[in-house]
């Protein structure tokens, strides 16, 4: 019975999947197909052209993205195994995405702040994947003027990681939906025009499992907090 209920269930996380999938490539694949065949309706000027091919790149990048995101996720679904552990201070991390994310946060001027520290043991590029994750939607969807803080704290048997921006509350229904593939709370959030794949939060989600942790996200009238959390045994300070 039990081997037969875990085939049934992972039958229904494969249909699951495939349907997700399939529905997210559907519109920018019909999005590009259109815009092509417009395109070879008549002619035109080659600067034309060129904007329509740079257009149709860019659509291709991101679905190269989400496929490279579904294939990871899908490496997850029995759990995965963490090739590469090191002991890693996780304020250098935040510092250095700090560095990567400052134009973004700058055109918005938005300030990126951070505090604390501690280290953990784990998987380097997976935990700097994870934090880049909350930082990208923090700067994402953080109003103008509004400062980006990253607090990392340690007590109570774990250490956490949380990422806070100020903006609308996110609706309490939404909360424990928000780390399943493809869910966006908000209709900002599901702006066809986003650059993100509607995966990011679910890759952290995976991450953090793999490291024995979790992820977590609360939200006010004004502020928005995404936590990251790592068992203390696994981590030395």
């Amino acid at each position: 019975n039990t081997m037969l209920e875990r085939l049934q269930s992972d039958f229904a996380r494969l249909q699951e999947f495939s349907s997700d999938l399939a529905h997210e490539l559907r519109t920018p694949i019909n999005n590009l197909l259109t815009q092509t065949q417009v395109s070879l309706a008549q002619k035109r000027d080659v600067s034309v052209y060129q904007d329509i091919l740079a257009s149709n790149a860019e659509e291709l990048q991101r679905l190269a993205r989400m496929v490279s995101d579904m294939l990871f996720l899908a490496k997850t679904e029995h759990g995965i195994e963490l090739p590469h552990r090191e002991t890693v201070s996780l304020i250098d991390e935040v510092l250095d995405l700090f560095d990567f994310y400052e134009a973004l946060a700058e055109e918005k001027h938005i300030a990126l702040e951070a505090d604390g520290n501690a280290h953990i043991v784990c998987d380097r590029l997976m935990i700097r994947r994870a934090i880049s994750n909350l930082l990208s939607n923090a700067i994402r969807y953080s109003p103008p003027n509004a400062p980006v803080r990253v607090l990392v704290t340690q007590g109570d048997g774990q250490i956490q990681l949380c990422v806070h921006n100020a903006g609308p509350a996110i609706p309490a229904a939404d909360l424990p939906r928000l780390f399943d593939r493809f869910y966006r709370a908000e209709k900002s959030r599901s702006n066809p025009d986003s650059e993100g794949t509607g995966l990011g939060l679910s890759i952290t989600r995976a991450i953090m499992q793999a490291h024995g942790g979790s992820a977590s996200v609360a939200s006010t009238e004004q502020t928005t907090t995404f936590c990251l959390s790592f068992p203390t045994q696994d981590a030395s300070s």
